[in-house]
């Protein structure tokens, strides 16, 4: 074998040696995870064999039902984090508040934020799934973390990746220098590098949205739909239509295969312009890695890492993948869409909006 094999730990040891002052803290927290991955992806090739396929009774914080599975990985995520002295505080899709460390644990700089099982009503029908995860530093003073450590806009990010469990599992992480992707070998139980420095490529193959919610569409995605579907794939063929319907798994392809992505907000309820992606346990991580890959990510309005958030379970559209693909679908919606930005920006300007109002109110008094 002249192949150069690569384990995941060292590569993270190998990517530390470019920071001096690097404690390890970082490294660790990145170390644990692939091994969360590699106990989630036991339990999830056996699922069928084992009692961990089906729903559990409980809906989790935005109201979606909760598989055993998710449940498991939830459960494995935490427990690899809340004692280890790495982490000020975590938080996961799956809870509806900020997760504490446990008073008897020691707490360290560093925020882990985490989907444990995204696309979980695929469990059941062995179809790809995966788990999406981010990483913040602590800014606040104190020793445990507080929400406005969670609350940071993705440009912070110090680190993101995610574990797809399919046909192999892979994760691929980022921590601002590249991209990179590691096959599990089962045989040996190691996480092996594989995809060293991904770079979406520059013509796209396809694209991917979820045709069964056409007629919720505002009037620029429609007409953002018909113009890719017009778009040459640079072999003398259209673009692809492919949707698995999880996102870890849609994006994996899109990344590896170049193509966009699109997620977006309509007007069936106005109260709820915002599409059903989540910006902290989702966008944010997936939109650092494909900025980190030479990509680009929208909310349709701007670059989802500029947003601030306002919620643990904040939702946004996305649109994420090809840079110029991404820039396409913000230009068709500032044309065609005013009513649906009109609706959309309250919400999306909210902490902005409370800060203003404190601004004055301090001023005024």
């Amino acid at each position: 074998m002249t192949q150069k094999l690569i384990t995941i730990e060292r590569h993270i040891q190998e990517q530390q040696a470019h920071h001096p002052n690097a404690t390890g803290v970082f490294t660790a927290i990145l170390q644990d995870m692939a091994l969360a991955a590699k106990l989630i992806s036991r339990e999830t090739n056996r699922a069928g064999l084992t009692s961990m396929l089906g729903a559990t009774e409980s809906e989790n914080a935005t109201g979606d039902r909760q598989q055993k599975l998710d449940m498991y990985a939830d459960s494995v995520i935490f427990q690899m984090n809340d004692h280890t002295g790495r982490c000020a505080a975590l938080v996961s899709e799956e809870h509806d508040e900020l997760i504490d460390i446990p008073m008897h644990y020691d707490t360290g700089n560093y925020v882990l934020l985490y989907d444990p099982l995204d696309g979980s009503s695929n469990i059941d029908v062995n179809v790809s799934i995966g788990t999406i995860f981010s990483i913040h530093r602590k800014f606040t003073r104190g020793d445990r973390g507080t929400i406005e450590d969670v609350l940071q806009r993705g440009k912070r990010l110090v680190a993101a990746g995610y574990v797809i469990y399919g046909s192999s599992t892979m994760m691929v992480y980022t921590a601002g220098h590249g991209v990179h992707g590691f096959t599990l070998d089962m045989g040996v139980g190691e996480f092996i590098l594989s995809h060293p420095n991904i770079t979406v490529p520059p013509t796209a193959r396809y694209y991917t949205v979820n045709h069964g919610y056409e007629r919720y569409w505002t009037p620029g995605f429609k007409e953002y739909v018909k113009w890719l579907q017009q778009q040459d794939d640079g072999r003398g063929k259209p673009l692809g239509h492919r949707y698995i319907g999880s996102l870890v798994a849609d994006f994996h392809r899109n990344l590896l295969t170049g193509g966009v992505f699109a997620y977006p907000g309509d007007l069936r309820d106005a109260d709820k312009p915002y599409g059903k992606i989540r910006l902290m346990y989702e966008a944010q991580a997936l939109a650092f890695m494909a900025e980190q890959a030479g990509g680009y990510a929208s909310d349709g309005i701007g670059d989802i890492l500029e947003v601030r958030p306002h919620g643990l379970h904040q939702r946004v559209p996305i649109f994420i993948g090809n840079r110029d693909l991404v820039e396409k679908a913000e230009a068709f919606i500032q044309e065609h869409d005013q009513e649906w930005i009109a609706s959309y920006l309250p919400y999306r300007n909210r902490i902005l909006d409370l800060e203003q109002a404190q601004t004055n109110g301090s001023s005024e008094g």
